[in-house]
């Protein structure tokens, strides 16, 4: 009998088209993929994957498993969501990654709204940014993702998106701040993720000027306490700041820089209930949320 968790990762290599990406997209190491495979193989009796220079391809063999293991994967996980359709929201579980910021303010309220309505229903939080929280929803291991962008474009076809929040950023500096970038022109600059660092060199092109990033940190702490340390300046999102803020640094919203923060689900409607009952009070508790640190303070 074939191995599910194995075909899983077959199907991974198929789509991905290499080790490294099927590992990246499933949460494993490398040589556990390569592990599986060879598991594969021994169980099956036949050859899947061969070497070509570094990476592998798929035999002819390889490749029709990973077909009908995509089938059989795509009715397992029907399966699933009719069976928890039919369960219904009495017991089960439902799972959510998001980014920092957001765990540190509206997630849990949401989470407590859906363990209010539905005491049997499990919730399980996992802190991820948007693009390991993307990841992770087309690998299975959640059910929501909810992310954040910049700009208001859609997902690719399989992502389904619902709007969460509109949130601005904020100038955060250890002076009294204005809203005008370029009177910072010849200050050091501190630089969040990726996305955020290219929000951040997009408002200062903007308004006339490249930015000298001389540190560059995730933590939203460590920037307010490096801006609070005469380090530099920085941008940070209404949320970073409501979920932890620096007294000792002055902040104002800056114009057009919106930052929009999404849920995300997989997959075909309708959602199962559990899904549904999560989206649901997402979309409650940041329908009544109050994003702090909007002001010069």
């Amino acid at each position: 009998m074939l191995d599910v968790s194995r075909l899983r990762v077959l199907v991974a290599v198929a789509r991905t088209g290499s080790v490294t990406a099927a590992a990246k997209e499933l949460h494993y190491s490398q040589p556990s993929v390569s592990h599986h495979l060879a598991r594969l193989e021994a169980e099956t009796g036949a050859k899947l994957v061969q070497r070509v220079g570094r990476g592998i391809r798929l035999t002819d063999a390889g490749r029709t498993l990973a077909e009908r293991g995509a089938e059989i994967l795509g009715r397992l996980d029907t399966a699933e969501a009719e069976l928890s359709a039919h369960v219904g929201l009495t017991q089960g579980r439902v799972r959510l990654a998001a980014f920092p910021s957001a765990l540190g303010t509206f997630v849990p309220r949401a989470a407590s709204l859906l363990a209010e309505r539905h005491p049997g229903l499990r919730v399980s939080l996992t802190e991820a940014e948007p693009p390991e929280a993307v990841r992770m929803l087309r690998a299975g291991y959640v059910d929501v993702a909810v992310i954040f962008r910049y700009d208001t474009g859609a997902e690719e076809g399989d992502i389904r998106i619902r709007r969460l929040l509109d949130e601005p950023s904020h100038l955060v500096t250890a002076d009294d701040s204005g809203s005008d970038l370029a009177a910072y022109t010849d200050a050091e600059w501190i630089a969040g993720c990726d996305r955020c660092r290219r929000h951040l060199l997009e408002m200062c092109e903007r308004a006339g000027f490249s930015p000298r990033v001389s540190f560059t940190t995730d933590d939203f702490v460590a920037v307010q306490a490096l801006v609070a340390a005469g380090l530099g300046v920085t941008a940070l999102p209404a949320l970073a700041l409501e979920a932890a803020r620096n007294p000792a640094v002055r902040t104002v919203a800056l114009p057009d820089s919106t930052r929009y923060v999404l849920a995300a689900t997989y997959g075909e409607p309708p959602e199962p209930p559990a899904t549904a009952a999560l989206l649901d009070a997402l979309i409650e508790s940041t329908g009544v949320h109050s994003l702090a640190g909007t002001g010069n303070s």
